[in-house]
């Protein structure tokens, strides 16, 4: 197990005072196309000057904006706009009284990189296969968990399947920091990937990520999709078209390798909530993949419509975490929201209007989505698809629910002090999510409406989780300046290698402070921008989550796409 070192260890040393009263802006940088911002701590200054990385030549100069209090961060802030630097090259922004700001690029490839880390990071967190060091490099492994002994736990049984008989149910990716696998989150999760490559197939077709799939034909987004897939295709019980809710160890492991960690693994309690997630990711994914399998695409628009009908004979089949696990439950006991986003991604696939009567739109609001929340979804796909859809479907309804939400998220991007869309209630487990999940619904607003206010706002989403935030950091490891080097994720732990597994995206900060007891060092602050703990203990601010990752590469790949070019 490497040894955890952490900058904010430190913290009693004064070394944190000053890495949060610098210059916050992207450390990756920028489009030229792009909106450019940098948040800059208020002090005598009132201009700044944008100089080539590293020298005193000027490149462009410009007026800081007002100065507005922050109360999320405790600081008063003032902005600085240079979206009219379009040239490429390497800078950094300078203001007087202030240490220069991280070196950034202008580059027409600036999130190329970074999207495609965010992508391959699922490789790196796949079960069943020894990763080797021709696609792995230095982050080779065994393999671990082959889930083809799979016991049904008896909150699962059924008469064909009695407890303690055997299945098989290999693949699928790693949850999060643990080892186990979730069907309700790998259904927001791979519903991400696969909505990125269905707005944006001409980026992704030619992107090669190296992983053993490489090269047969296939985009590589949609292979390592494939991987769970083909996972989640196993979690469905053949008798009756139920959904298994997890596939899990009694209890978690501890800061091992895949390959140690050897406990039994069972699949736990059918779910209304796993058996709807279930419908709307393969009903997605049969229409993307068809062009390349019609079988596959077949089989699992057959699977969509099985767990669908079982899903309508147990409408509320909540999932109880039985006494003996004691691993993640993503228990919900409002199943409304996965009712309303199955039966769009199934009318969208079928074109059978009684999917879309049960999806009762008028009622259904539009959210910023999460895997507790994704009405929102329902009403992205039907965005996405709105100029094939039948008759039945309402074009303005689904139109101004998208651009409603858009606007509320625009506006709060131009009130806040940082120039972002979060705002106190967003910091919760998962902020980091939270703001590029946000930043996915002004980018599919953005290409109903093409109104650039919300491109600009979606930049911003990205701009924060890459620097500009209130602690400084690239919350992608691997990324950045100054990103996340201690992630709470059994690999990067284990593994003996200095550096974590790259292309991660922590969770971010948020005030709950959940394990605090649990670990050696104290969170340097309780204010909601500032809660946040680079150490592999905080599972509450440092973990890292496959549907957290989603919209990074989602929002990454949008912005590549769809940021207009620089003249």
């Amino acid at each position: 197990m490497r040894q955890i070192i952490t900058l904010l260890a430190l913290a009693g040393a004064g070394v944190t005072a000053t890495a949060a009263d610098g210059i916050k802006l992207n450390q990756l940088g920028f489009l030229p196309g792009a909106d450019k911002v940098a948040v800059v701590p208020d002090g005598a200054a009132r201009d700044f000057s944008i100089v080539r990385a590293g020298s005193d030549t000027v490149v462009q100069s410009g007026t800081l904006g007002q100065a507005t209090k922050a109360p999320e961060s405790g600081d008063t802030v003032r902005l600085a706009h240079f979206a009219s630097l379009k040239t490429p090259g390497r800078y950094q922004l300078r203001v007087a009284g202030l240490p220069d700001s991280p070196p950034f690029e202008i580059s027409a490839s600036a999130y190329q990189a970074v999207n495609a880390a965010a992508l391959k990071a699922y490789y790196f967190n796949r079960a069943g296969i020894a990763l080797d060091a021709a696609h792995a490099g230095i982050y080779a492994r065994a393999a671990g968990h082959p889930d083809t002994q799979v016991l049904i736990h008896a909150s699962a049984a059924s008469p064909a399947r009695p407890a303690g008989s055997l299945i098989s149910s290999p693949k699928g990716w790693y949850d999060a920091g643990d080892y186990n696998k979730y069907i309700v989150n790998s259904g927001i999760s791979t519903y991400t990937l696969l909505a990125a490559y269905e707005d944006f197939p001409a980026y992704f077709q030619a992107q090669r990520l190296n992983i053993p799939e490489s090269g047969n034909g296939v985009p590589d987004i949609l292979n390592e999709a494939r991987w769970n897939l083909d996972w989640m295709l196993t979690m469905q019980d053949p008798a009756d078209g139920g959904v298994y809710h997890k596939l899990t160890n009694l209890k978690f492991d501890g800061m091992v390798m895949p390959a140690q960690a050897t406990a039994p693994r069972y699949v736990v309690q059918k779910t209304t909530a796993a058996a709807l997630d279930f419908a709307a990711v393969m009903a997605t994914a049969s229409r993307v993949y068809a062009p390349y399998d019609a079988a596959l695409a077949t089989r699992m628009r057959s699977a969509a419509q099985q767990a669908w009908r079982w899903a309508q004979v147990h409408p509320r089949d909540y999932y109880r975490q039985p006494a003996d696990v004691a691993t993640g439950e993503y228990a919900d006991n409002d199943v409304s929201d996965e009712q309303a986003w199955a039966a769009a991604e199934l009318y969208i696939t079928t074109g059978d209007n009684a999917y879309y009567q049960a999806l009762h739109a008028p009622e259904q609001a539009m959210t910023v989505s999460a895997w507790s929340d994704v009405r929102g979804l329902a009403w992205l796909s039907l965005a996405r698809h709105r100029t094939t859809l039948g008759a039945a479907a309402d074009q303005a309804l689904i139109a101004s629910r998208v651009d409603g939400l858009a606007q509320q998220l625009a506006a709060a991007w131009q009130q806040s002090p940082y120039g972002i869309t979060l705002q106190k209630k967003d910091y919760v487990w998962g902020s980091n999510a939270v703001v590029l999940n946000q930043a996915m619904v002004l980018l599919h607003a953005y290409r109903v409406n093409g109104k650039r206010a919300y491109l600009d706002a979606a930049q911003s989403g990205l701009d924060y989780v890459l620097g500009r935030n209130a602690v400084e950091l690239s919350f992608v490891t691997g990324y950045g300046t100054r990103s996340a080097l201690h992630p709470h994720h059994r690999p990067s732990v284990a593994d003996g290698i200095a550096a974590p597994v790259p292309g991660w995206l922590v969770g971010g900060p948020q005030p709950g402070q959940q394990d605090q007891q649990g670990c050696p060092q104290p969170y340097p602050s309780a204010l909601p921008a500032r809660s946040y703990l680079d150490h592999a203990c905080s599972y509450a601010s440092n973990e890292i989550a496959i549907n957290w990752n989603a919209p990074l590469v989602y929002v990454s790949a949008g912005l590549q796409a769809l940021t207009p070019a620089a003249p």
